[in-house]
């Protein structure tokens, strides 16, 4: 039997966003109790930054109400996603929660994208506390987005990442084809792919500025990659864990030559 859980929600889009609100939904509908804490603006890109901490300086919180969802608490900052999930998950709005549930973002974050996304910052920075986590995000669209596509498969992505937390707290990064549910080919677990739905290929500062150009194309990913797969319309869900010691040896005794080696 799913168990009820106490999700904190959140996203990079800002607190208005329709995929914030399809998710919050999506997982009030199947029973959970929520707690919105949402950045008050977009901060795409934020990666798990909290932003500056001032010992001397409070962060202003803005509560709101959104009347498809009476009753539930919404709070809006101006900070990054981690910033709220940070509080909450040292109690700031009420009972530590059992889950994070991020997004769901306008585009897809796979690959390399995984480091700089807010929507997964958000909910790695919830594993960092104990606190496991789900991150969705769409597939990048020029035209309508399928956010209740998306948003169907939350409470599922859930309840696994609960069941999969009783070792380690987990987060599972969750990336959805844009397109109807009926249309949906099925649900593939992926690795992370070298590179992402978009990929910065140019910095230029020719005029003295810095000018990034993005593409979208021009790479054949691995077939078994999260990119391939949702390109072939299915949902990729791939497990991340957060900050955790790389499995390898020898780092401490190559940078002790410094001290072997000095005058």
């Amino acid at each position: 039997m799913d168990r009820r859980l106490r999700i904190v929600v959140t996203n990079d889009d800002g607190v208005d966003s329709p995929g914030i609100h399809a998710l919050a939904r999506a997982l009030h509908d199947a029973g959970h109790d929520l707690t919105v804490v949402a950045p008050s603006r977009d901060w795409s890109g934020a990666g798990a930054s909290i932003g500056p901490i001032h010992l001397d300086a409070s962060i202003e919180v803005t509560e709101l109400e959104w009347d498809h969802l009476p009753g539930v608490p919404v709070y809006a900052l101006d900070r990054p996603p981690a910033t709220g999930v940070w509080a909450a998950c040292l109690g700031a709005f009420g009972p530590v929660p059992d889950l994070i549930a991020s997004g769901i973002n306008p585009g897809a974050n796979t690959g390399h994208l995984t480091l700089h996304s807010g929507t997964v910052g958000g909910a790695l920075t919830g594993a960092a506390f104990g606190v496991a986590g789900i991150a969705l995000s769409l597939e990048w669209a020029t035209g309508e987005y399928h956010w209740e596509t998306a948003a169907r498969f939350a409470p599922a992505a859930a309840q696994w990442a609960i069941a999969a937390g009783d070792a380690m707290p987990a987060v599972l990064n969750v990336n959805v084809p844009n397109r109807p549910f009926a249309e949906v080919l099925g649900v593939r677990e992926a690795h992370l792919a070298r590179y992402g739905e978009v990929w910065v290929n140019n910095a230029d500062r020719t005029d003295g500025d810095l000018r990034l150009t993005f593409d979208g194309g021009g790479r054949e990913p691995d077939p078994e990659a999260d990119v391939a797969l949702i390109g072939e319309g299915y949902v990729a869900v791939t497990p991340l864990v957060g900050i955790e010691r790389a499995p390898l040896t020898g780092a401490a005794d190559r940078v002790a030559t410094a001290l072997r080696d000095r005058p």
